[in-house]
């Protein structure tokens, strides 16, 4: 028993060496944010930290700025800075050996790095400077650390100095982020169209008419089922993987402005709560940055991105913006014909040779993985399950795709001339959202938009006879555009928000359904004046408006005598008394959703079989199958049926049962139990740190508190357990004072900074921050070095 006390104490006393040795390290690690440090500055810079963290710096001008705006990122965020430029170049396998390197054999083929090392020399002298001004903060503030972030004391790697080049690998981030498919929808098209005649390919993948909330009030007609027999292959049972239907896309954001006319204080307003993936820190930092320009002070005040020196969406004073991702088409793939002995394809000018570029990858703790990457002079060579070779067109791939006229937002006071500047911002394609305090508010795509004459966009093409102008933008007068409405109100949700020639332009690359965007668009019709509290409560309404239709359609199969016969007394109670918000305690939202969920899967799985025969999956339509899965329950026809069910009553008595099943499974309720899930139960916050998983014992402590999230796809509350709201913004330029901005997280990427959870649970609670930083409470100067 003593030998046992010994080693147990023995032990004791080793765990707490170590929780000492990582406690230190962290201290060591930790950002200075009082005193003074010796910089690179012509001029002093002061970085002022309210009691949250909200960044303001003062500087001489705007290079000092995006110096001490650097500084800032790299005391608090630098690990993510690296990640996301590493996520970029293909270069994470460097810090994670083996687990990352598929991943960077992947983004190897972008060949992003050595496209980002062009751009720099094309960049003008005054972006140059920026960035190299912003690089330098960057530096220096890492090297203000007494130890370096914690993250690579764990990893025992050394961090990279930043370069100005990271900063366009940052963006090139996001094209992954929101345009990444890389031909996998095209591809998926194409097998589609292949399988069925061209009037089921329209009833399949048709806009939603049900659901349309376009700006311009234009309208879609349904498409009515074809008479002809539904496709043999798409009700043949199959085994396949993934057999969720498309549903949702939520990746993107929710904005919306009203006129001055619409307001109490005459500015317009804009708010904006853009849908990212949820991680420790968030990938949004609040700052605001003061500095001189020309005699006067200037002013930007929003929420900045890790890696870059511009304020992303914010308020000027006198003009207020914000981003939706636009979800139009931005890539083509196309088929390639390949000569015989492999090594060229046929253009329109004739056989060209493929290009060969030879790339080495570092890996931790193993050799170096050699790399041969193919290219044509459209893009790099794709392949898929079919055994044929592509080649992929993407905006991203362009000379015009990342530049950082962002900036000129900063001193732009107009909506007009807000919209003017668009056309010729690198950024992936972004619906924007501007509203200035003259009260005028107007929309467009922020991104520059090729010139493109293939039709149709949505599947593999061939180029080898005439090839599609890509090099040429349009022309600035087809930009589309939409100023002061006769309503007051603008909206966008991801979905399709204009028709006509402007659609044209634009094509679809994924549009979400536009339940969310109606829902927006009806709320804002709702009321004759807005503020912005009122504009706040529309970004957490959760009320399920879209499974309306689906819940009386369960109410209506459930005869006394089904619910007799089934035993779903209880089900059918919980129907009626909880599906019509996606709240935590709701136990009727959950069995709508999931009977849905479950009826499309029925029904579509055997398309979702066949596309994953050739490699691909359903998830990469373009299309939700909401639409024609609604009108297929509206005729009900035998031919319709998947294989295996003799009526659609049959279908949905098997989708009740099954999803029961699995939401019973899912949250660990007995099958014979008469008890039913809650939603909280099915969507718990699950917003973690990357490394917490390496960590143990200490490692659930970098994550965020796992809490039951309101909120679900097609509503403006968009929630998942590590997916929704990066942030929540409302304001009227001008009365700044008025607005609000919310974070989940916090502004530091370090556990034992004072703002790592600052914001969380402001956001978690949806109370709103002021969008202006608070007072004063830490001040560090950077003073000029002797």
């Amino acid at each position: 028993m003593k030998i046992i006390n010994t080693l147990l104490l023995t032990l004791f006393g080793l765990a707490l060496l170590v929780c000492a040795f990582i406690y230190g390290m962290l201290r060591l690690s930790l950002p200075q944010y009082q005193g003074e440090i010796a910089a690179a500055v012509a001029n002093p810079v002061t970085l002022e930290r309210d009691q949250l963290g909200y960044l303001t710096v003062r500087a001489a001008d705007r290079a000092d700025a995006a110096y001490g705006l650097g500084f800032g990122h790299a005391q608090e965020r630098f690990f993510q800075m690296d990640l996301s430029r590493r996520n970029a170049a293909g270069e994470l396998a460097e810090l994670f050996g083996q687990l990352a390197l598929s991943t960077d054999i992947e983004r190897r083929q972008h060949r992003f790095r050595q496209r980002a090392e062009l751009l720099l020399e094309q960049m003008p002298t005054s972006e140059l400077a920026i960035l190299s001004a912003y690089a330098r903060g960057v530096n220096d503030g890492l090297d203000s650390l007494r130890l370096v972030p914690f993250e690579y004391s764990l990893l025992r790697q050394t961090p990279q100095p930043w370069q100005e080049t990271d900063s366009i690998l940052v963006l090139f981030s996001m094209y992954l982020d929101l345009q990444g498919k890389a031909g996998r929808d095209d591809y998926a098209m194409g097998l589609l169209q292949n399988a069925v005649t061209p009037e089921w390919f329209a009833f399949l993948q048709q806009h939603s008419s049900d659901w349309q909330a376009a700006i311009d009030n234009s309208q879609l007609d349904a498409l009515p089922m074809p008479l002809s027999a539904y496709p043999k292959q798409l009700r043949l049972n199959g085994d396949c993987e993934d057999c969720d239907p498309v549903d949702a896309v939520d990746l993107g954001s929710n904005n919306f402005a009203v006129a001055g006319s619409l307001s109490p204080h005459g500015a317009a307003i804009v708010a904006n709560d853009m849908h990212l993936s949820q991680r420790v820190p968030g990938i949004w930092y609040k700052a605001q940055l003061n500095w001189r320009d020309s005699g006067q002070w200037q002013q930007i005040t929003g929420l900045s991105l890790a890696g870059t020196p511009a304020i992303v969406v914010g308020s000027n004073g006198q003009l207020a913006w914000g981003f939706t991702n636009s979800t139009a088409d931005w890539h083509d793939l196309i088929q390639l014909e390949l000569s015989a002995d492999g090594k060229q394809y046929m253009t329109e000018q004739g056989w060209q040779p493929l290009q060969y570029h030879y790339q080495s990858i570092k890996v931790k703790n193993a050799p170096d993985h050699s790399l041969q990457l193919v290219e044509t002079h459209w893009g790099p060579t794709v392949s898929f399950a079919d055994g044929k070779l592509y080649a992929l067109r993407w905006v991203a791939y362009q000379p015009y795709a990342v530049n950082f006229k962002l900036l000129k937002l900063e001193q732009i006071y107009s909506v007009n001339d807000a919209l003017a500047l668009a056309p010729d911002t690198g950024i992936p394609a972004q619906n924007l959202l501007v509203a200035d305090s003259q009260g005028n508010i107007g929309w467009t795509i922020m991104g520059v938009i090729p010139e493109r004459q293939a039709n149709p966009w949505d599947s593999p093409q061939h180029w080898t006879l005439a090839e599609p102008q890509w090099q040429r933008p349009i022309t600035r007068v087809d930009h589309p555009q939409l100023v002061n409405p006769p309503s007051g109100r603008l909206w966008t949700a991801n979905a399709k928000v204009v028709g006509g020639e402007e659609y044209q332009h634009l094509g679809n690359g994924g549009y979400d359904l536009g339940a969310r965007a109606q829902q927006i668009r009806d709320a804002l019709f709702a009321q004759p004046q807005w503020d912005e509290q009122g504009l706040h409560q529309i970004m957490l309404d959760h009320r399920a408006l879209f499974l309306a239709r689906w819940q009386q359609l369960l109410l209506d199969h459930l005869t006394d005598d089904k619910v007799s016969a089934m035993a779903l007394s209880t089900y059918r109670q919980h129907l009626l008394q909880s599906s019509d918000a996606a709240s935590p305690d709701a136990v009727g939202y959950p069995l709508v959703r999931a009977f849905r969920q479950e009826l499309l899967r029925l029904q579509f799985a055997p398309l979702s079989a066949y596309l994953e025969q050739y490699g691909s999956r359903s998830g990469d339509l373009k299309y939700s199958m909401e639409t024609p899965m609604w009108a297929i329950l509206q005729q009900r026809r035998s031919d319709t049926l998947p294989e295996g069910f003799n009526s659609y009553e049959e279908l949905l008595d098997a989708a009740i049962v099954n999803s029961l099943s699995r939401l019973k499974q899912l949250t660990n309720i007995k099958a014979d139990s008469d008890d039913m899930p809650q939603y909280a139960q099915l969507n718990q916050a699950k917003i973690r740190h990357p490394l917490s998983q390496a960590v143990p014992v200490l490692g659930g402590w970098l994550n965020m508190p796992e809490q039951a999230l309101a909120g679900d796809s097609h509503m403006p509350r968009v929630q998942h357990s590590s997916f929704g709201q990066s942030q929540r913004m409302v304001v009227a330029p001008g009365h700044e004072q008025l607005g609000m901005l919310t974070i989940p997280a916090g502004q530091s990427g370090h556990p034992l900074s004072p703002f790592y959870r600052a914001d969380h649970a402001y956001w978690l609670n949806e109370v709103p921050l002021p969008f202006l930083p608070g007072p004063k409470k830490y001040q560090l100067r950077l003073v000029p070095a002797p």
